[in-house]
């Protein structure tokens, strides 16, 4: 019996151990962005998206695969340039189909990246006059799955960065906010104005909606013809992605429960691992 005995000492020593390692490592890098670790300790590396596999165009919420896998969702007003963006991040042209008429993307987009993640590609968005009517006006799939996929983990809020404050993007972040719904700005087309003009914008866009945070959401500037902000994204993934790894370490070092978790049980894991540390409310 001493051999066994001595085996489950040493690993039980071994599991404190890592435990120790990754707690000491979440409070050295607390409150730091993922990008710049990036710069700073070789140790850290961004997302590299290594693969991406087209999933399926779901028309609603049911029919959007299971909900195992971490999911990053890009969504903006219609001409924003979104599938632009999703083909520079992702490092692949055919992605997301570009159309230069506004309004193309009609179905919820998924595509596994990494076999680790899903990107998602929402249609444009559109609101009824007045945030507090709440009703959408021309795809309620989008809201449904904001409000209830259980695996969403970040939603890009993508904005023009060449035009001031559009009534149609406040409503859509007062909309998320109302609904807790965890969220960054991502300011495109940087490339067709001037940094001065771009800058202005972004200033008066997150002035207005400055009020409803005690936080304010990460800002990013991104242009798909320059790459400018690509390597910003892919931190902010980076960050959500570290912190569910860390989560999911002691599940998987529990002995009794960690191997043998049926999928119905990873997936009510993974709720409750959905993070909040984007989340300014």
């Amino acid at each position: 019996m001493a051999g066994p005995c001595l085996a489950l000492w040493f690993l039980g020593r071994i599991r404190r151990w890592i435990l120790t390692i990754v707690w000491n490592i979440s409070q050295k890098y607390k409150g730091i962005n993922a990008a710049d670790l990036c710069d700073n300790d070789p140790w850290f590396t961004l997302v590299n998206i290594s693969s991406a596999i087209f999933d399926c165009s779901a028309p609603d919420l049911s029919s959007c695969p299971d909900e195992s896998l971490p999911e990053f969702a890009f969504i903006g007003r219609s001409n924003v340039g979104k599938s632009s963006l999703l083909n520079m991040l992702a490092g692949e042209q055919g992605l997301a189909r570009v159309s230069p008429r506004p309004g193309f993307t009609k179905l919820i987009n998924l595509f596994t990246m990494n076999k680790t993640w899903r990107l998602v590609d929402l249609p444009g968005y559109g609101f009824a006059q007045g945030a507090q009517a709440d009703t959408a006006r021309f795809n309620q799939a989008v809201n449904n799955y904001l409000e209830n996929r259980p695996n969403l983990c970040l939603v890009f809020a993508l904005i023009e960065s060449g035009l001031p404050p559009q009534q149609i993007d406040l409503e859509f972040v007062e909309w998320l906010v109302r609904r807790a719904v965890p969220f960054v700005l991502v300011f495109t087309k940087t490339d067709k104005v001037s940094p001065v003009t771009a800058r202005a914008n972004i200033q008066a866009f997150t002035d207005r909606v400055s009020a409803w945070f005690e936080k304010p959401p990460a800002v990013f500037a991104c242009s798909a013809e320059t790459g400018q902000g690509r390597r910003e994204l892919r931190g902010a993934i980076d960050e959500q992605m570290t912190a569910i790894e860390a989560a999911a370490i002691p599940a998987r070092l529990d002995p009794e429960t960690g191997p043998n978790r049926s999928p119905e049980e990873r997936v009510r894991e993974n709720r409750k691992r959905r993070p909040d540390l984007n989340r300014p409310w």
